[in-house]
């Protein structure tokens, strides 16, 4: 029986949830462990491959599941075991190969990530990303089979999956401070400290291939069979949906190797970004999930032209939703950024000094969060119908502009010798992508619109422009809140900073929203109200 929006969101969110707070327990503990030194700065560098190999391929909404989703979702139970099989042998061949050249070819890489690393740092993020290679080949087995069992109703495995990567880097982290104590930090032991992280983090990607495998073997979906049917229409369908969103989103990692080669040249940035993205994919991640898995296959069941208005108006619930959820935890990231980062990672070798670096980065992303989710949600509807190559284009472009809002807001010299007026540091980076972002979604809607034969843009406008009113109406309250009361500086003084500035800036945000007319937002009030007072 198929089950409802409402009942997969529930099930993809509570997966998520669970996932997204093993990975800030996994952040806690390294950043107790490492702080910005050499070790794990070195890890953001080496893992950024691998890593992007991890989310691209394997990771939930990436273009291997999207894809898979998008197709399968179409077909009968009997084709879906073998076009994953065929997938499975094709995909599997090509990444050995890629596993493979990693290894050769590390330390040019990181020489080309990193160019500002000294040497000890260097010699670590080399020997991290020869161990991590591997990671390449089970991220394509994982993306393969997850898409397989979304496309069969089987959301949890895919959901709770990620929790098995931060549950091994936590064991080795946890083992080896039992080891060596408080020496972790010292610069003897960071080598054997950055090979711990590699392996553990190689063994996470392993254990989340292994654990679909029992789902895949009960949705008889699972076979030992090495299949070469390269003409077979299914492959070729996903195939074409495949490969250019592949090259879209790897177009988005240049955009992450051109951060990291301007980040190199400030010290403990790669770490601060790490660290800062962390907290922001927990929610982002979060509302992603419970958002665009239940949406993706309906975009796919709605692409002909005989559904369009009903397409339409999903399209429209999405955008709605993902920025009426973004907006304000942007604002209580923009406000809160330095008592959040405090709470959650100033301990042991993380002291004052990263928390400011952090906080900056995370005011940054708080100013561009609506549009991250904004973006992936358009990108999955160009997906569902069949386009991977509109988006693909755009990231092409986006590379470009990437290199130049960069070089602009982190206020570097101009080719006449003058200093550039602008000066963000590191949070320059992040302001930077945003920008991009912004510029994507507009982009995206004005193709979209073309492509079904018109959208009520105008509507949809008006009605995001209230979301962001109320939102910086809300950002002013948690401001105000937050400057006006001399909190203690004790960890409970913190949380009540958060949590008494905060919840007002909520409640004020869903009361404008209704107040302003946004549709969705007043349906969701008369639900509260039916299921508080009735």
């Amino acid at each position: 029986m198929a089950r409802s929006l409402k009942s997969i969101a529930i099930i993809v969110t509570f997966g998520t949830l669970l996932s997204k707070a093993g990975g800030l327990i996994r952040q806690l503990v390294i950043a107790a462990a490492f702080g910005v030194g050499s070790a794990y700065d070195a890890y953001n560098y080496a893992y950024v491959i691998p890593g992007f190999l991890l989310v691209l391929l394997g990771g939930i909404n990436g273009p291997f599941h999207s894809a898979m989703v998008s197709v399968l979702s179409q077909k009968q139970k009997e084709e879906r075991a073998y076009l994953l099989s065929n997938l499975n042998t094709i995909v599997s061949t090509f990444l050995i190969l890629i596993s493979g050249l990693l290894i050769a070819i590390a330390n040019p890489l990181i020489n080309l990530i990193a160019p500002g690393l000294n040497a000890e740092t260097h010699h670590i993020a080399v020997i991290q990303l020869q161990l991590m290679a591997p990671i390449a080949f089970f991220a394509g087995l994982i993306g393969l089979g997850f898409g397989a069992l979304t496309a069969s109703n089987e959301f949890w495995v895919p959901s709770i999956a990620p929790l098995l990567s931060s549950s091994t880097v936590i064991t080795g982290v946890i083992l080896l401070w039992t080891k060596v104590g408080t020496s972790i930090r010292s610069a003897e032991i960071s080598l054997i400290a950055g090979i711990v992280l590699a392996i553990s983090t190689l063994l996470g990607a392993l254990l989340q291939w292994l654990i679909q495998i029992p789902p895949l073997i009960k949705q008889k979906l699972a076979s030992k069979k090495l299949i070469w049917d390269f003409k077979n229409p299914g492959v070729l369908e996903i195939l074409k949906i495949m490969w250019p969103a592949t090259l879209s989103s790897g177009m988005l990692q240049i955009n992450v190797f051109t951060d990291l080669f301007f980040a190199s040249g400030i010290e403990g940035a790669a770490a601060g970004l790490g660290y800062a993205t962390l907290l922001v994919q927990t929610p982002l991640g979060l509302i992603s999930n419970a958002l665009l898995v239940p949406l993706l296959p309906t975009f796919s069941r709605l692409k002909d032209p005989q559904n369009k208005s009903k397409l339409i108006n999903r399209i429209r619930q999405g955008l709605i939703f993902s920025t009426a959820s973004m907006v304000p935890i942007g604002a209580i990231f923009f406000t809160l950024g330095s008592p959040i980062v405090t709470v959650i990672y100033q301990r042991g070798a993380f002291n004052s000094q990263a928390t400011g670096l952090v906080t900056g980065i995370l005011m940054a992303y708080g100013i561009g969060m609506p549009f991250y989710l904004g973006r992936d949600l358009l990108v999955r509807v160009f997906y569902a119908l069949g386009d991977g190559e509109t988006p693909f284009r755009l990231s092409a472009i986006g590379i470009g502009l990437n290199i130049l809002f960069d070089w602009l807001l982190l206020g570097g010299p101009s080719p006449w010798g003058q200093q550039l007026p602008f000066n963000f540091g590191a949070p320059g980076i992040v302001l930077a992508t945003a920008a991009i972002n912004v510029i994507t979604c507009g982009t995206l809607l004005i193709c979209l619109e073309k492509n079904l034969g018109g959208l009520p843009l105008k509507e949809w406008g008006s009605d995001i422009s209230k979301l962001f009113v109320a939102g910086a109406v809300s950002c002013l309250l948690i401001w105000e809140i937050q400057s006006g009361i001399e909190w203690p500086t004790s960890l409970i003084g913190n949380v009540l900073e958060i949590a008494i500035s905060a919840a007002p800036g909520f409640v004020l945000f869903g009361l404008i929203s209704n107040a302003l007319g946004v549709y969705e937002v007043q349906q969701l009030f008369k639900a509260l109200k039916k299921s508080l007072f009735f």
